[in-house]
């Protein structure tokens, strides 16, 4: 085995092995080449090259949103960190442990002219939960900085920055090891609820006949089903999950905007209750935090080791804690009140339902047409990534099979990384993994592709409606010259050279005929990714789905 000779590149790589960040991506450069000497050439890292740094960033984040473990990127100096900051971003705010390991020129360099050279330290100080500037010998301090720096993104789960300085020469090796390292424990104390705050709280619940639950994204097997059931057999109690919560019980409400888009006044005050309990990541449904800010609850607590977002105004309790702690101690104490609250909504939910189905089944070719199509379509125990924009809200006005394991980059809602998450999260939860996406998010991210490690079982659906749909679905939507170029962003373009280019199989659907059959072949190719690229109406897609919501009721 060989080493880097700089010892400050020693000790990163050292420490990183000690305490177990073992999945390296590496953006291809120079200045960062004592790093990828140390990682490279030591079997204990799983080392990746991915050249474009803003698609290695978000790979990077899809593997370690499947681990739950952190995950390194590293890059040489300059401009190429600054593309690292949509996946740092993303990461901040859907707490996934991501290390920016970033090599950097000596700070008498800094501002003289150099080339490569820009004002690295503390770049990502808005959005990261550590930054540190290491000094450019090895040291005792510089240990304790790389330690506390792997132990925060562990402990508090989100993005951390290294940035070290390197002087040529860099390619320099040694046989040996030239530093003994210093490594601090992580010590995780064990939370849970104050006795006065279960007394008081649980006395709140047990006086309230409205208590809605409202449950964003989860990884899935984090929360104990024994909970969810529970939950499920309280009258008093409307539990609404979102297609990321991935939590599952036929008495909750997963079609959130199928029930509420319809209501008149006199029933968003029937909703309207006294009590929001809330746990999981960020809400995709605009309508229910619109009605939530409108009528807002006497009471909302959150759960949440970490954090809480006051996202509807009357944010009155953070539980610092994990939802399975806090059920575990709360739910003993909580009644069930006698209350119409969710027999009445459940009644409302399943007559939704049979006016979605009826309204669906006669829909000509469109988005939604599709969504009903491909998601009963995936295949059994398969993990499901979904793009932004239009494509998570299709994908939640439909009850998506209780196997399949979902997520979508909710963090910043952004489309610039969809793509590149979904094959860092095949890479890193080696399941048979399709992404759902639209065109523009897809077109944006198309270096996601230029990339050697995308699985052979790796599958695209790419709905291609011309533009961003998102835009005519968005109340504003004037058809324009203007509207089209610089809202929707209109083309003629396709994915069938950026498939040839890359090697991938390639199929297309325009109707649902085509559609049936692009999916088998879609399923039945196993050897390399696949994209199918189903084309539907630019001009029609809205009008459907409006549609869709006034023949609700």
């Amino acid at each position: 085995m060989i080493f880097p000779k700089i010892p400050l590149a020693q000790s990163i790589i050292e420490i990183c092995n000690a305490k177990g960040v073992h999945n390296i991506v590496i953006s291809p450069g120079s200045r960062n080449a004592p790093l990828i000497i140390g990682f490279t050439n030591n079997p204990k890292f799983t080392c990746y090259s991915i050249a474009d740094e803003r698609c290695a960033a978000f790979f990077a984040l899809g593997i370690a949103q499947q681990m739950q473990k952190p995950v390194a990127v590293v890059c040489t100096s300059g401009s190429a960190l600054l593309n690292y900051y949509p996946a740092f971003a993303e990461a901040f705010y859907s707490q996934i442990p991501l290390i920016v390991i970033s090599a950097d020129r000596p700070i008498d360099k800094i501002d003289i002219g150099d080339g490569q050279t820009i004002r690295q330290e503390n770049v990502f100080a808005n959005h990261s939960l550590y930054n540190v500037n290491l000094h450019e010998d090895a040291s005792e301090e510089n240990d304790v900085y790389i330690n506390e720096a792997i132990n925060v993104a562990i402990f508090r789960k989100g993005p951390v920055h290294i940035n070290a300085p390197f002087e040529e020469p860099l390619y320099e090796i040694a046989k040996n090891k030239t530093v003994d390292i210093n490594i601090t424990s992580l010590f995780k104390a064990h939370r849970m609820l104050d006795v006065e705050d279960l007394i008081a709280f649980t006395t709140l619940w047990n006086h309230s006949k409205k208590i809605l639950i409202l449950i964003g994204e989860n990884k899935p097997n984090s929360i104990e089903q024994r909970w969810m059931d529970k939950l499920a057999t309280y009258p008093s109690v409307v539990v609404m999950t979102e297609s990321t919560s991935n939590l599952h019980h036929p008495n909750f409400i997963t079609n959130i905007d199928t029930l509420i888009t319809p209501f008149s006044q006199k029933e968003f005050l029937k909703l309207q209750p006294r009590i929001l309990i809330t746990f999981g990541g960020m809400i995709v449904s605009k309508r229910i935090k619109a009605f939530l800010r409108k009528h807002k609850p006497k009471h909302h607590w959150h759960i949440d080791e970490h954090r809480a977002y006051d996202t509807f105004g009357i944010l009155t309790k953070h539980f610092h804690v994990t939802p399975n702690q806090f059920f575990k101690q709360f739910l003993p104490f909580a009644k069930a009140n006698p209350s119409d609250y969710a027999p009445y909504f459940k009644s409302v939910i399943l007559l939704r339902k049979e006016k979605h189905k009826q309204y669906v089944a006669k829909s000509p070719f469109s988005d939604l047409k599709v969504f009903e199509k491909v998601l009963p379509s995936l295949p059994e125990n398969s993990q499901l990534q979904i793009s932004n924009s239009s494509a998570i809200r299709y994908a939640q006005l439909f009850d998506i099979p209780t196997s399949i394991e979902v997520f979508c980059n909710r963090g910043t809602s952004g489309i610039d990384g969809s793509t590149s998450t979904a094959i860092g999260a095949a890479v890193g939860s080696k399941k048979p993994t399709v992404l759902i996406t639209g065109d523009i998010g897809f077109l944006y991210d198309s270096n996601a592709l230029w990339n050697n490690y995308i699985p052979k079982n790796f599958k695209i659906i790419l709905i291609n409606n011309g533009g961003g749909g998102i835009f005519r679905i968005l109340p504003g939507h004037q058809e324009t010259e203007t509207f089209n170029t610089f809202f929707e962003t209109s083309h003629c373009l396709t994915a069938e050279h950026l498939a040839k280019m890359y090697q991938l199989d390639y199929f297309t659907a325009s109707d649902e005929k085509t559609l049936d059959k692009g999916l088998k072949s879609l399923y039945s190719q196993n050897e390399k990714p696949v994209i199918l690229e189903v084309f539907t109406p630019t001009r029609d897609n809205d009008k459907i789905l409006n549609q869709y919501f006034k023949e609700l009721v």
